[in-house]
């Protein structure tokens, strides 16, 4: 949809007027997006306004959405941009059947969102124990919350080591690789806190690549802690803490795998080794 800058436009069967209302009607608030970005066929993201009230923690989810019918349809989102940024960022996928991403993947520059006022999310670095090394490891649009978590100096207070891996399925679904391999490393602020503490670890399961294969077979194997210079294949509950973010199956394998080797799962009122976004799915 599209809203021009007159309340009064017509937006289907809405006007802007209409939207505000129902976004007070039902406690949102009404964001103008900024800025939209087609990473392939099945992959995008977007920016919106970000309320002045607006408060989270680098890592939460928020609920974002369009009107159907007389109600928002809204559905859970995490969010992109760290605790500072002056925008909101969001990362999705299309769904050509989805009843919200079929219709955010239209989504234009002017256009209007809902916004839910709550974030929330136990991917944040509170329900993790101070640690050396922090794993975050995401596929597909998992990777959403630990662009987040990075860009945030608390992060790099708690750890001295930081590394994002993202698993794939094809190479040109390695969104926002250049900002990790490049753009970040130039960064005035990031670039020297990162500097030879930083990371990324891309890998894809179909295709040439130089990292190639499921992250949870690389690690297992031992592939993945012989490609970083780390002694065994097992994460040290001592000193490894861990972010997990991806598709139901892949963050239930990864949680067996992290209790396997003696790490426990961590939450806001009791901090742990490793932390799993249960409510999002990548």
């Amino acid at each position: 949809m599209s809203i021009g800058m007159s309340q009064e436009k017509t937006v289907g069967s809405a006007t802007l007027l209409e939207l505000q209302s129902m976004a007070e009607a039902r406690k949102l608030f009404l964001q103008r997006v900024t800025w939209v970005h087609h990473w392939t066929n099945g992959l995008f993201s977007f920016r919106i306004e970000r309320p002045d009230s607006f408060r989270f923690r680098s890592g939460e989810f928020v609920m974002i959405g369009l009107k159907d019918g007389e109600r928002p349809l809204l559905r859970a989102y995490s969010i992109v941009s760290p605790n500072w940024e002056e925008h909101l960022e969001f990362f999705s996928v299309k769904v050509p059947e989805g009843p919200l991403t079929s219709r955010l993947q239209h989504l234009k520059v002017g256009d209007y969102l809902f916004l839910s006022k709550k974030p929330t999310g136990t991917l944040v670095t509170d329900a993790l124990k101070p640690g050396k090394r922090l794993f975050m490891i995401g596929t597909g649009t998992g990777l959403a919350p630990l662009l987040s978590v990075l860009r945030d100096t608390e992060t790099h207070e708690k750890f001295d080591e930081i590394i994002i891996t993202h698993t794939v399925r094809e190479e040109q679904e390695l969104a926002y690789r250049n900002f990790l391999e490049e753009e970040i490393h130039a960064d005035e602020i990031f670039g020297e806190l990162l500097r030879d503490r930083f990371t990324y670890y891309p890998t894809v399961t179909r295709g040439e690549f130089r990292t190639r294969g499921r992250i949870t077979e690389r690690i297992q194997l031992g592939d993945f802690a012989k490609d970083l210079g780390l002694i065994g294949n097992r994460f040290n509950p001592q000193t490894a803490r861990v972010m997990v973010c991806g598709s139901m199956a892949f963050n239930k394998d990864m949680a067996s795998m992290l209790e396997e080797h003696g790490l426990k799962e961590g939450s806001n009122s009791s901090p742990g080794s490793f932390v799993i976004e249960r409510a999002f799915v990548g």
